[in-house]
């Protein structure tokens, strides 16, 4: 809660004070890794990424020389596969989440026509939808990460996580093209039954951009 008022408070103040203002959408792929600790005396363990396209709506503003703040509302899909350590049967299952997720980054940029960016701050977000694509192997010797897609499942809804990201844009007189590379870590642990002891997640995001400037600078 302190986080999304945090991103609201400078949203507001952003909307006053930048008199450079774009909008534009922005979508890519996204391969999010998760790793989980089954109990406290046992040690954390890796499970395999999952990749999906994710989509934003996205509101840029400028009002100095070389810095600014954008807000993304971004659909994005996380998930996970996890495989047996059997070789003789390998079995897998697949889970994935679907959730409504706001970055809120400060954007420092170099360059006029030709700009290279770097991005950084936090995240908020709401899960919409879980679902277990492929269940194939219960009860191994190591435990496995539960069910999310279920009826009980319950999995807990709310997001938040810190973004870093680096690309390179170009300015064709009010529009932008942006390529992004973004890194997220999110603190997010859907699990709300103590099943297992904690889980988080990492995601690596591939992203294109294109911006319409739809309120100019006000020189002084």
């Amino acid at each position: 809660m302190r986080v999304s008022l945090l991103c609201f408070f400078f949203l507001a103040f952003g909307m006053e004070v930048f008199s450079q203002t774009s909008v534009g959408i922005r979508g890519g792929y996204a391969t999010s890794s998760f790793s989980y600790r089954p109990a406290a005396n046992l040690r954390d363990r890796g499970v395999e990424s999952v990749g999906n396209p994710t989509f934003a709506l996205v509101v840029e503003h400028f009002n100095a020389k070389n810095a600014g703040v954008e807000l993304n509302i971004q659909w994005i899909t996380l998930g996970f596969r996890q495989v047996n350590e059997d070789p003789v049967n390998p079995l897998q299952n697949v889970t994935e989440f679907d959730y409504l997720k706001l970055p809120f980054l400060a954007s420092f940029y170099a360059g006029r026509s030709g700009r290279f960016q770097i991005k950084l701050g936090p995240h908020v977000g709401y899960l919409f939808n879980a679902r277990d694509i492929q269940r194939e192997f219960s009860n191994s010797s190591i435990p496995e990460i539960p069910t999310y897609g279920g009826a009980g499942d319950n999995p807990k809804k709310f997001m938040y996580g810190i973004n870093a990201g680096a690309g390179i844009s170009k300015v064709f007189g009010k529009s932008s093209l942006a390529a992004e590379v973004r890194f997220s870590y999110d603190f997010t642990n859907p699990e709300s039954q103590e099943r297992i002891f904690d889980m988080n997640s990492t995601t690596l995001e591939f992203g294109l951009s294109y911006l319409f400037r739809v309120r100019e600078r006000k020189e002084p």
